[in-house]
């Protein structure tokens, strides 16, 4: 335990090197380290509630005293050990730009390959570096040959940026999208999947799957759509901005064919960096974004050549990576999982106050959202920043009309408590 205390300590800097803010100047690297330490003693159920630990844990943040940030969804902060790390890789390049970015921290993409695969239990091999799941999954859109005819199964609730370009592919190209929509809340795996196969014909070529869906936080059985798209003979790609550090799995649980995400979400890594997966044997045969003179190449790397780029956050990936490892995937999940229905048991109580979305653990995690009966949940939106210094989302998709709710990690209990009292005031007005 002296051991890995020391790891903690020299990770975030030893003592006093963890300034926080002018206004958190007295949290120290120890404190952190040794709140880590104690996680590490608790089993991930145990841990989850044990505000004190998770009080002093949230002292890595830089997160603002007086706003209360409820959308970590969007993107979330960065712990200041990656802050900091963005920063001495940032003046270390502007000491010989073209002499340290492409000839020092270029060469550091490796070993963060490696690191990201074993995160992801896949080969460094079939993992490619870059700036958000946008870009990655825009790759496979127009990297995976397709014909005129050829269909894709994917749901009215994906995100736009996905929507968007498999429309445009079917503008230009004459491609099919079948579409499945979803009254969510979903408590059954077996209504998602006949979902997926009553929408597949025999043109059916892919299946696009979001793991976990931005507007509600609707956990979507990725395993089992893989399983039924395999029997089929059909392309699977996984959206896992939103799953990919927040739940506790591995890529290649999934057995997915394409795999993106961001990891400027719930890895807290730098703004701007995420990564893809593609299983080795459709990396030849997928056409890069951004052309190389090699294709048709078989090397991940081809996905990589996105011109010069900012070598700071993505090598700050790393430290990223370790904080991430130090609080334990497990732990992580039921830590974001018990503060979501710690508020949403709260204001269930309230009858004016709807949830849509699961309590289940297996179809719900850190996001959650609801609405108020008779109340425009824009207004509830604003009302909370303005009257409250409280920042969600109010969420208008399709057939999604709530506020969403995303803490994090360094959101404590008492953080919660007042959100709820919020809540309950508005809803009272």
């Amino acid at each position: 335990m002296t051991s890995r205390r020391s790891f903690f300590q020299k990770s975030f800097g030893m003592a006093g090197a963890l300034s926080l803010s002018p206004f958190l100047t007295h949290a120290k690297a120890e404190d952190v380290s040794d709140a880590l330490v104690e996680l590490n003693k608790l089993s991930p159920l145990d841990a989850a509630t044990d505000e004190d630990l998770w009080a002093r844990m949230a002292q890595a943040y830089t997160v603002s005293p007086t706003i209360l940030n409820l959308n970590n969804g969007g993107v979330s902060p960065q712990p200041k050990v990656v802050q900091d790390a963005v920063d001495r890789y940032y003046h270390l390049s502007n000491e010989a730009p073209s002499y340290y970015m492409w000839q020092i921290l270029d060469k550091g993409r490796e070993a963060l390959r490696r690191k990201l695969a074993d995160l992801g239990g896949v080969s460094a091999e079939e993992i490619a570096i870059n700036r958000n799941t946008t870009e990655a999954l825009g790759t496979f859109t127009w990297g995976i040959d397709m014909h005129r005819g050829d269909e894709i199964v994917m749901t009215k609730l994906d995100y736009p940026n996905m929507i968007h370009a498999w429309k445009q592919r079917e503008m230009r190209e004459g491609v099919k999208i079948n579409w499945i929509n979803f009254n969510l809340p979903i408590d059954n795996d077996d209504v998602v999947i006949k979902a997926y196969i009553d929408a597949t014909t025999s043109k059916t070529k892919i299946w696009h799957i979001t793991h976990l869906m931005t507007w509600t936080g609707q956990i979507l059985p990725a395993v089992k759509l893989c399983a039924e798209a395999r029997k089929r003979g059909l392309i699977t790609i996984v959206d896992a901005a939103h799953s990919f550090a927040h739940l506790d799995y591995k890529i290649s649980d999934l057995n997915c064919d394409y795999f993106g995400t961001s990891l400027h979400k719930w890895m807290c890594a730098p703004f701007g960096t995420g990564m893809m997966y593609i299983k080795k044997e459709h990396i030849e045969k997928t056409w890069p974004l951004f052309p190389t003179d090699k294709p048709k190449s078989g090397d991940i790397k081809k996905f990589e050549a996105l011109g010069t780029r900012s070598f700071a956050p993505e090598q700050a990936i790393g430290q990223a990576i370790d904080f991430h490892n130090a609080i334990g995937g497990k732990r992580k999940q039921e830590r974001l999982h018990y503060l979501k229905t710690y508020w949403c048991n709260a204001l269930t109580k309230n009858p004016r106050v709807k949830l849509h979305i699961s309590l289940k653990p297996e179809y719900s995690c850190a996001l959650g959202t609801f609405s108020v009966d008779g109340m425009d949940v824009g207004n509830i939106s604003s009302r909370l920043m303005s009257d409250y210094q409280i920042h969600t989302v109010s969420i208008k998709w399709e057939n999604v009309n709530a506020v969403r709710v995303t803490p994090h990690v360094y959101t404590t209990t008492r953080d919660l408590d007042r959100f709820i009292d919020a809540i309950q005031k508005i809803a009272a007005s």
